[in-house]
């Protein structure tokens, strides 16, 4: 069965005000010549590093149906299919706007300091039993990501999910105006991106910018158990926002955690809803995953989908490579476990992995291992920040821990001598180290954030000899 058409020229050209040469219809939107499937429609977008225009030809060729673009570069024919626009992000947006208008779908937006892209799909999960579900690729959550996402909104679809992040103030609220919410999620707030706000209760207002974007029909999804939930409260009413819905293990959350068994694979969770119990299991361990199942099912009850059903899925919630994934390596005399935390990190998110850590058990004689590279964008605060996490570590009965960039050198001697393995400032220069050390039976995190590339420690370790079943196991 061939994919619905999602733009024609026609449709497409109208919503951009732009001008195209020859008929088309596109099946698919990316800004990304190396992921391009055929059928896609290839924005030539432009940043400080590069230019889409220089992949135009290219996509075309890979089977692009047609390239939007602010010109016709000089290796495209006359004949090739373009739609060409005065400016690309400003057509894209209007694209994205056109999409919302036309949609009938339920839109849930989901923001907050951590697990943005963890409750997206795993909501994407819940729901998809239900209706005809589309989420945000990966954790395209920035400027460029949410219009490009919301442009790709099928005209099928009952529920729409999109993740939107920032990392200065003022980023959320275009954004939030752009997808218009039915239902917007905050996770929680926390000391993330610090180096940009002078406060987490700034921090806790440039959150609350999503509201902005909402009608006064729509719900807001909070953290009960958060300090910044009564300031998010206040906020959403001041945008007219009646119905609000709390999570956590408060008397008053609508959803409300009773109990919840942790085990190093995933957990068993009972909440109360509006007076009904509900039983599930959460295919992904740590408490992390836990509060986020929350947020999941008051998002759900928001959205007026079926809770009780969407429960149930959730026991095949599965993280992502670098966002907790799971890799049993083999090594001569039995395998070593990898947990992939490599693709962002932040104090919240750090303690979480830890935790995770702290609860795989590693064979006789053996050692829980942590590699961790910097946590970036956490201004001055940043070397108390690295150093506070030897604590979660001692409790986690962490054997080892390699250390990668000059914040975590303040971890390093904050932890007990006995902890101290190998430090490096740039992770390339850790990771034969950290592959000779590593034996059979030991279980080892890797987590730092994108910049600090930690990425390459993995890589290595499942290299070492082979990988085996991989099992998603981690945070979102």
């Amino acid at each position: 069965m061939s994919a619905p058409v999602m733009w024609t020229a026609a449709d497409a050209a109208r919503a951009t005000d732009g001008k195209t040469t020859a008929e088309w219809a596109c099946t698919g939107i990316t800004a990304d010549s190396r992921r391009l499937r055929p059928g896609d429609l290839f924005v030539a977008l432009k940043g400080p590093r590069f230019d889409g225009h220089d992949f135009v030809a290219k996509a075309l060729r890979r089977g692009a149906a047609a390239a939007l673009v602010a010109r016709r570069p000089d290796d495209v024919g006359e004949d090739a299919a373009v739609l060409v626009v005065d400016d690309t992000l400003a057509a894209l947006t209007r694209l994205a706007q056109a999409a919302r208008e036309r949609s009938r779908a339920r839109i849930i937006a989901v923001t907050g300091s951590v697990g943005k892209t963890g409750t997206k799909e795993a909501l994407k999960l819940a729901l998809s039993g239900q209706a005809p579900t589309f989420a945000s690729p990966a954790s395209f959550n920035n400027h460029w990501g949410v219009p490009l996402s919301l442009a790709a909104l099928p005209r099928e679809a009952d529920y729409g999910i999109f993740e939107i992040g920032m990392n200065h103030p003022g980023e959320i609220s275009p954004l939030a105006r752009l997808v218009r919410p039915d239902v917007a999620v905050i996770t929680t707030i926390d000391a993330v991106h610090s180096e940009f706000f002078s406060s987490l209760v700034a921090i806790a207002d440039a959150k609350a910018e999503i509201f902005e974007g909402m009608s006064k029909t729509g719900a807001a999804v909070l953290n009960n158990n958060n300090p910044f939930h009564r300031q998010l409260s206040i906020a959403a009413r001041a945008q007219g926002i009646r119905k609000i819905v709390c999570f956590g293990d408060h008397p008053h959350a609508m959803v409300r955690l009773t109990d919840a068994k942790i085990g190093a694979e995933g957990s068993a969770v009972v909440v109360d809803i509006e007076g009904e119990a509900i039983s599930y299991e959460i295919g992904a361990p740590g408490r992390h995953w836990v509060t986020l199942s929350l947020a999941v099912l008051a998002a759900v009850l928001a959205a007026g989908g079926d809770v009780a059903r969407a429960a149930r899925r959730l026991k095949d919630v599965r993280p992502l490579p670098g966002r907790g994934a799971r890799w049993r390596v083999a090594l001569d005399g039995g395998a070593v476990t990898v947990i992939d935390e490599s693709y962002n990190a932040n104090p919240a998110s750090m303690r979480a992995a830890i935790e995770v850590l702290g609860a795989n058990t590693p064979g006789p004689g053996r050692r829980r291992i942590a590699v961790l590279g910097d946590m970036l964008e956490l201004g001055p605060a940043a070397p108390k920040l690295h150093a506070e996490l030897a604590k979660a570590l001692t409790e986690a009965r962490v054997d080892l821990v390699f250390t990668v960039g000059p914040n975590m050198a303040h971890l390093r001697a904050a932890l007990p001598a006995a902890m101290r393995a190998g430090h490096a400032e740039k992770s390339d220069d850790i990771v034969a180290t950290v592959v000779a050390a590593v034996g059979a039976d030991d279980v080892v995190m890797v987590k730092g954030s994108l910049a600090t590339r930690m990425a390459p420690v993995v890589s290595a370790l499942r290299a070492r000899v082979g990988a085996l079943s991989p099992r998603a196991a981690g945070s979102g």
